[in-house]
């Protein structure tokens, strides 16, 4: 999607945002006749009102207030979507959008809307040009935005086709290595630097959570290091982000069931992609943070030397760990990364996975689960950015009980903690790896969906960019 502001507002197909019906009098496109009808229109609660002038279209939003400025925000979105499907049915290339309303960001946030409901992943479609939606180009008066909040807009919904995209990938493109690939094009394109660690490399670490759910596959691992710094960086230590890349998960020998399990599988690297696309838009913006993010990839599959249910792995930290269920294996890869990130010192360490059922079963589709132990100011920073993204955060405590729960005579560890409490007790594991202040954030629910909702597309999300990204650009700040 293409975004632009016109100094002269030029083209045929104009979208006003208002809130009543006294903005009309700063409508010039419009007849008296045509401000009679939009006006009854209101009166009669109408909030979508469309007016065909035969060779221009002009569109009507009227905004209604929520209860919060978040529900509004997040109804402009929902309208946004709503416009965007009006667009692509007049066969409409572009629309420009003047704000007449109150709220000083909705034509950024309609457009935001309008733009996250036009992805489409169809690099498989044989009838692609066919299917391909009409609209490219969404312009703003001068008046409705500014130059920068253009680019904040077009970076960020980059950014999440980038994440979408790499989550609809099939295996059968994105393995390890090309995921790999994958986040090097990102940091060349968006000039952040990449170092992949090949899986010689990896063994020679030591990585053992890496390399045991590695062994059921002939396919390699690879770790991908990823650095922005920026020189004049606000953060004297650095920011770390670690994302779960799995890139197909089977289960291993702790099968999963299929269908409605195992088919959705090649999104278990959503987190992968939360973190790398992450960290274009932060490039891309030259947010003035020292950023890293961390990518261990692999698949989990049951064949060639597999792990198995009551081996004992040694980890890359020491910790010595048994495995119960060998489908509980995004824990092991986070735990190599969570434990590398301690050489940098870090200020404070995200990690995002797809990695319980138990998440998405408690929150569904609706928010992420998270947990950790950075400082009371850092997650309510975090959760007001959820709240001003529609992207929000689900805390669940971090209780010694639940570290109870995953001891075992065996080893030092053991990789799950029982039928109750499962999301906890993933976090509780990575917990132990670190020692800094730290957050998890479990995308099990929201990483993927069966069918398009609104903004939110059938396949990969993007889930969670928008509020780390928001989360970020307020780092710092009073």
């Amino acid at each position: 999607m293409e975004f632009k502001i016109l100094q002269k507002p030029s083209g045929k197909n104009h979208l006003y945002i208002i809130d009543d019906a006294k903005a009309l009098k700063n409508i010039t496109a419009l007849s008296d006749k045509e401000k009679k009808y939009i006006t009854q229109a209101i009166t009669d609660e109408q909030t979508s009102i469309t007016i065909n002038q035969y060779g221009a279209l002009v569109f009507i939003y009227v905004l209604k207030a929520k209860k919060t400025d978040w529900q509004t925000t997040e109804a402009l979105r929902k309208a946004g979507a709503e416009w965007q499907a009006v667009c692509n049915k007049h066969k409409l290339a572009d629309i420009t959008i003047t704000n007449l309303a109150a709220q000083e960001n909705a034509a950024y946030v309609l457009a935001e809307g309008m733009a996250l409901a036009s992805y489409q992943f169809l690099k498989y479609r044989s009838d692609a040009k066919k299917i391909t939606q009409t609209l490219k180009t969404i312009s703003f008066t001068k008046e409705s935005i500014t130059l920068k909040l253009v680019n904040q807009l077009s970076v960020i919904n980059e950014a999440v086709y980038r994440a979408r995209t790499l989550v609809n990938e099939p295996l059968n493109y994105l393995t390890a290595q090309q995921l790999a690939k994958e986040i090097q094009l990102l940091g060349k394109e968006a000039g952040f630097t990449v170092q992949v660690l090949n899986k010689a490399q990896i063994t020679k670490e030591k990585m053992g959570g890496i390399l045991a759910v590695n062994r059921g596959s002939i396919l390699p691992p690879t770790f991908s290091i990823m650095e922005y710094k920026p020189k004049k960086a606000i953060n004297k230590k650095p920011i770390v982000l670690v994302g779960k890349g799995i890139v197909y998960d089977t289960g291993g020998l702790s099968l999963k069931p299929t269908p409605a399990s195992m088919d959705r599988m090649k999104s278990d690297m959503s987190g992968a992609a939360v973190v790398s696309a992450s960290m274009y838009a932060i490039s891309k913006l030259q947010l003035p943070l020292h950023v890293i993010a961390l990518v261990p990839a692999t698949e989990n599959r049951p064949g060639e030397n597999a792990y198995t249910p009551g081996d004992v792995i040694t980890m890359y930290s020491g910790t010595t760990v048994e495995v119960l269920n060998t489908d509980a294996e995004g824990r092991l890869v986070l735990a190599d990364a969570l434990h590398w990130a301690k050489r940098y010192k870090p200020e404070l360490v995200m990690d995002f996975a797809t990695l319980t059922g138990a998440a998405s079963v408690a929150v569904g589709e609706h928010g992420i689960v998270c947990m950790g132990t950075a400082e009371e100011n850092t997650k309510q920073s975090l959760r007001e950015s959820g709240y001003r993204q529609y992207e929000r955060l689900v805390e669940y405590p971090l209780w010694d009980e639940y570290g109870d729960m995953i001891k075992t005579d065996i080893a030092d560890l053991k990789n799950i903690g029982g039928p109750s409490g499962g999301a906890i007790t993933a976090g509780k594991f990575l917990e132990h790896f670190t020692d800094y202040p730290w957050m998890h954030f479990d995308i099990a629910g929201v990483s993927h969906s069966i069918t398009k909702r609104s903004y939110m597309p059938a396949g990969g999300t993007g889930y969670g960019i928008r509020m780390l990204l928001d989360f970020l650009m307020h780092y710092g700040k009073a």
